[in-house]
């Protein structure tokens, strides 16, 4: 370089430094354009990316709402009813109104008929029945009626139990009823001939004289169906079966009802249960009555009748049940519905969720 400015006269050495600056100018020029362009892809390579994330994320959201969808829904027809029905404690006329409603809302209605009523299982059918409840999906929501004792589902290792229901009587009004049932029937199907048809003994006769069908033994029903498929329960006069049948009353069941306040157990189902139940009151209050079911020719007993079998051990512990099962079902209804009016009206919800976190 020295060498060409010794050989160049100043005018050219002038005009190539000037061509020089002009050649680095434009390549610094160049350069920065790049080094734009580059950041410009970048800014638009992030901006793709974030909105892939954001689409993915919205997909995302989009399919575990669509999820949690459809296991709401199935959660919702997941449900089996149990209602292991005391005779005599207007169980069919409330069974009725089941069979009413199953099309509208959409489940099915399935009767347990065992062998001679038999209310105990043998082990082999217990193992069928709960496998049958719990795993035929076809049938849920199911409702299934019968005159079976508790059985308690955890014992068969099954994850989600069934939801128990019941009624109960007056324990001398339910044997009362059974008494003109087997010998004269009722008004659902009058000509159905009943076991003990013929004989015209009226229920304080049969006291008098000490008759077998109207003994205090009979009145032992109530506890051992709520108390179970254990042999205790069965154990006429049984603390034990007493002590077990209240247990499960509290723990088992979420609603027990009474016949005598039959619709209020009806409204309260209604309200708990409306996928079931939704309009079972207004068909009980206003409907035709088809589904309500009547004892032929019963006739109140004597005050000297009832005296007489409330001497006996046995029905004090089933009359114990009874209040028991009455206190808790009032204490239940205490706090779910109010009467203004003589009509009854159920409460609005009563509590609602606050101080959510984390914050979105």
């Amino acid at each position: 370089m020295g060498l060409l400015r010794v050989m160049m006269p100043p005018k050219l050495q002038l005009l190539a430094l000037l061509a020089f600056a002009v050649a680095m100018f434009f390549l610094e020029n160049q350069i920065q354009k790049l080094e734009e362009s580059r950041g410009k892809l970048e800014r638009a390579i992030a901006r793709h990316e974030v909105r892939e994330i954001e689409q993915r994320h919205t997909q995302d959201g989009i399919r575990e709402r669509d999820s949690a969808a459809v296991a709401l829904a199935d959660s919702e027809d997941d449900v089996v009813i149990i209602y292991n029905r005391v005779p005599k404690t207007a169980s069919t006329s409330f069974t009725n109104i089941a069979y009413d409603l199953c099309g509208k809302n959409h489940y099915h209605v399935l009767h347990i008929n065992t062998t001679k009523n038999n209310p105990v299982m043998s082990i082999q059918d217990q193992v069928r029945f709960v496998k049958n409840v719990t795993e035929w999906r076809e049938m849920k929501p199911a409702f299934y009626h019968g005159h079976v004792s508790f059985l308690d589902f955890t014992k068969f290792g099954v994850k989600k139990k069934p939801i128990y229901i019941n009624v109960i009587r007056d324990p001398i009004e339910r044997l009362v009823s059974y008494y003109y049932f087997l010998r004269f029937g009722d008004d659902y199907r009058p000509g159905l001939r009943r076991r003990k048809q013929g004989d015209k003994k009226t229920f304080d006769e049969c006291v008098s004289a000490g008759g077998s069908d109207c003994a205090p033994e009979k009145l032992w029903l109530q506890i051992p169906f709520f108390c179970g498929h254990y042999s205790e329960c069965w154990n006429v006069g049984s603390q034990w079966a007493l002590e077990q049948a209240k247990y499960n009353l509290v723990n088992e069941y979420m609603l027990v009802g009474v016949t005598e306040e039959l619709e209020d157990f009806i409204m309260m189902l209604e309200a708990a249960l409306p996928r079931f139940f939704k309009g079972a009151t207004e068909l009980y209050k206003t409907g035709k009555k088809s589904h309500l079911r009547k004892t032929s020719e019963k006739k109140p007993p004597t005050k000297e009748s009832i005296a007489k079998l409330q001497q006996s051990a046995i029905w004090k512990m089933e009359n114990d049940f009874y209040e028991f099962a009455l206190e808790q079902f009032q204490f239940v209804r205490a706090h779910a519905v109010r009467e203004k009016d003589g009509e009854l009206y159920l409460l609005a919800q009563n509590f609602f969720y606050e101080k959510i976190y984390p914050k979105n």
